[in-house]
């Protein structure tokens, strides 16, 4: 980076990022999303509230003219304004828009409780878009079986790692980030702990399946490691720690192989189907449930309740008058 473009930052923004990265502890990839939604919300403002040149390239906007002064400048209507701009001109979807949103509350509030910048945070009633709940999508107990006999015809020497990370999604629901950090003092007799969102453990417990799965995998058929990643539980062909796009590829060829559309099930939809599998055939709690996924939110947890319809169907006909039918003479008299 040169010392130019250093000069074209918003200080108070890299410290925010700083603070969140250092203090909060969030994760780099949340760290990267935060930074390009407000670098282009400051980039907007910047562009309507300073006499820039229409013709000033979007990426060459100086973001250091966003001081402390022009910050104390933003009102609520600045805020709803932007948001308008991403709905109607970027055609943000509502989850995406809310993802801005995020960012921005957090940001001011930053400014307004740490850093004294501001005394009244604009973005205090900044509300979020309503948004369509929809149902997880999540494969069916069968091509779950499918998916598990297809990574067992897979190539000799990563059929027991693939096997294995697929099981472990299957049966534990896990984040794509927390399968790949797995570290093998993780795990401990029949558990495994895990560092899930915000930099908070869980500890989950590993099931026959997961088990045997593991067993078979280490640490006789385990890619041999580079130092540096020697406490990796999965490793790749190059012997470094196992990277997201790489199991993301594992789980599309075995889709693939297994008759199921890649297009329709992305490598977090397992995650949705181990919660289903266990909701609809293990009974489990919804409290307990939200223990072994991470949720912060019981509600977050609730869009795994949904039932199908053979058990709608099933429900109607357990209600105990479904045998009960009118005999054909019980009219009324004339």
């Amino acid at each position: 980076m040169t010392d130019q473009d250093k000069r074209k930052k918003c200080r108070r923004l890299e410290d925010f990022l700083g603070y969140f990265q250092s203090i909060r502890e969030r994760s780099p990839a949340t760290i990267k999303e935060y930074r390009y939604d407000l670098t282009l919300f400051l980039r907007f403002l910047l562009s309507r509230k300073q006499n820039i040149s229409p013709e000033t390239e979007w990426e060459d906007i100086d973001l250091s003219l966003a001081d402390d002064n022009f910050l104390q400048e933003v009102t609520l209507s600045d805020l709803y304004l932007y948001i308008t701009w991403l709905s109607t001109e970027r055609k943000n979807s509502a989850p995406t828009r809310s993802r801005h949103i995020s960012a921005i509350r957090s940001f001011f509030h930053y400014l307004t409780t740490k850093v004294n910048v501001l005394e009244e945070n604009p973005a205090a009633n900044l509300e979020m878009p309503k948004q369509l709940r929809r149902l997880p999508r999540y494969l069916s107990l069968e091509d779950s079986r499918n998916l598990l006999s297809a990574a067992e015809k897979t190539d000799e020497r990563y059929r027991s790692r693939d096997y294995c990370i697929i099981t472990l999604f299957l049966n534990c629901g896990l984040r794509l980030s927390e399968l790949c950090s797995i570290n093998i003092s993780d795990i401990r007799e029949n558990t495994i702990v895990v560092m899930g969102k915000g930099g908070k453990e869980r500890t989950i417990y590993l099931n026959g399946a997961c088990l045997a799965a593991l067993d078979d995998y280490y640490p006789d058929n385990r890619i041999k490691p580079k130092d540096s990643d020697k406490d990796a539980l999965f490793t790749s062909r190059l012997g470094k720690r196992i990277g997201a796009r790489a199991v993301q590829n594992i789980i599309r060829k075995n889709m693939v192989a297994a008759g199921i559309d890649p297009k329709r099930y992305s490598t977090h939809k397992l995650r949705h189907t181990a919660a289903t599998l266990m909701y609809q055939y293990g009974q489990v709690d919804i409290r307990n449930l939200q223990m072994i996924l991470g949720h912060e939110s019981i509600a977050t947890t609730e869009i795994y309740t949904h039932t199908n319809e053979d058990a709608l169907h099933d429900a109607v006909e357990k209600n105990p008058l479904s045998s009960v039918r009118r005999h054909p003479d019980d009219g009324e008299d004339d």
